[in-house]
């Protein structure tokens, strides 16, 4: 039940806006607790990346005093990824085409999250 619950704050997420390409949600320890992604791509491999660049991000933040990790985002030449913290143990992972509004796209993430740490 509260993997359907995820699912459908995942849908709710990816309908926001076109420009949203595919979400995830992954436990701090790389597990992929819910996941909304096109069928090429192997969720296990997104949940230990994203596990991992969280963490490193984290390090990063910490040690150069820019205090807590709030998102990781990473710009490729076809898009984004963006990683926030949803709750302490979950992390929202999205994939957003490289035209993408990103303010709307953080907005909605963050609106997401909330949603997220509610069923957590």
């Amino acid at each position: 039940m509260r993997e359907q619950m995820l699912k459908s704050i995942l849908s709710d997420l990816n309908g926001a806006s076109a420009d949203i390409e595919a979400s995830a949600i992954i436990s701090a320890d790389g597990l992929t607790m819910a996941a909304l992604l096109p069928q090429e791509v192997d969720e296990d491999r997104v949940g230990a990346m994203a596990a991992a660049m969280l963490s490193l991000g984290e390090r990063t933040a910490r040690e150069l005093a820019r205090g807590g990790l709030e998102q990781v985002m990473v710009k490729g030449e076809h898009g984004y990824i963006l990683m926030s913290h949803a709750s302490p143990d979950a992390v929202l992972t999205v994939i957003a085409r490289r035209e993408a509004k990103l303010g709307l796209i953080f907005l909605d993430a963050k609106r997401a999250a909330r949603s997220i740490a509610e069923i957590l």
